[in-house]
């Protein structure tokens, strides 16, 4: 699959992106009230700058699946379905009602690897967020391409989350579907397995509507955030499974032995949906 020279999607390795945001009072209410209980303290909510410059194309433009068609905003790969599989956030300031936010995101790496599910694509995107000049956030994100679900086949087994012993802090909720839908329009995210359960099931294979990977990045990001008693400098996150609604699930921080922190999401009962790191 590397070896394809017919292909053209490595010659969007460098290409570049720059919008245009306002971290205004009414998005911040509407992210304050959509993560309502969860938040860490501060002036613009830790995470808002997913919310930020969101591609907003014509519904002619979108694909089958609610996302700007392959090619548009993103390359073309040869595999059908995409989302969030991580990244790495670089803290370098903090964000402030009416900041105008410059946004440049730049496609850094594609690469292909095999999976449980078969292969996979993945597309890693700079985005750095500006204020007068400044990089307040500069965020590596991650997205993996997969196939589509193959009717009748045997889904992953994940195995249930190991037992770390009692975590320093934690979040309990049940994401439900007005949570992902509040989600999807604050971040103007069109993806239909976040509110289109027929598609979900019935196209991608999911068992329910699926909880957005940033969604669970925002919430072990606020977590450490109250733990560390500050924003973190660097905080990583990585999806490791599914994640759908209307489960119980918890929110980890735990002690890592180099002096940070060590996030998770799991399933009350079940697998790990996401792991995190923050450090001061």
């Amino acid at each position: 699959m590397t070896n394809r020279q017919d292909d053209d999607f490595l010659t969007w390795i460098g290409r570049r992106i720059t919008r245009v945001d306002v971290a205004s009072a009414r998005l911040i209410e509407q992210f304050r009230a959509t993560i309502a209980g969860n938040l860490a303290p501060a002036e613009a909510p830790l995470g808002l700058f997913w919310a930020f410059c969101p591609d907003a194309l014509p519904t002619a433009d979108l694909g089958r699946d609610g996302h700007p068609q392959p090619g548009l905003i993103l390359p073309r790969l040869p595999l059908p379905r995409r989302m969030w599989a991580g990244g790495e956030v670089l803290y370098r300031g903090a964000f402030h009602e009416r900041d105008l936010v410059q946004r440049d995101s730049t496609v850094e790496a594609i690469t292909f690897k095999t999976g449980l599910t078969g292969p996979l694509g993945f597309v890693s995107v700079r985005h750095d967020y500006g204020v007068a000049g400044t990089c307040v956030v500069s965020e590596r994100q991650d997205l993996v391409y997969r196939n589509d679900a193959v009717p009748g086949a045997v889904a992953p087994i994940y195995p249930l989350a190991p037992d770390l012993g009692p975590p320093l802090a934690e979040i309990t909720l049940t994401p439900d579907p007005v949570l992902l839908f509040r989600y999807s329009a604050m971040t103007f995210n069109g993806h239909r397995i976040h509110y289109d359960r027929s598609y979900a099931t019935g196209v991608e294979g999911y068992d329910d509507l699926v909880v957005h990977g940033p969604l669970q990045a925002t919430l072990m990001l606020n977590l450490a955030a109250r733990v560390l008693g500050t924003c973190p400098s660097r905080f990583t996150y990585r999806g490791v499974s599914p994640l759908t609604c209307g489960k119980p699930i918890r929110i980890e921080a735990h002690a890592a032995p180099d002096g940070s922190l060590a996030l998770r999401v799991r399933r009350d009962g079940g697998p790990v949906t996401m792991t995190g790191t923050a450090a001061a």
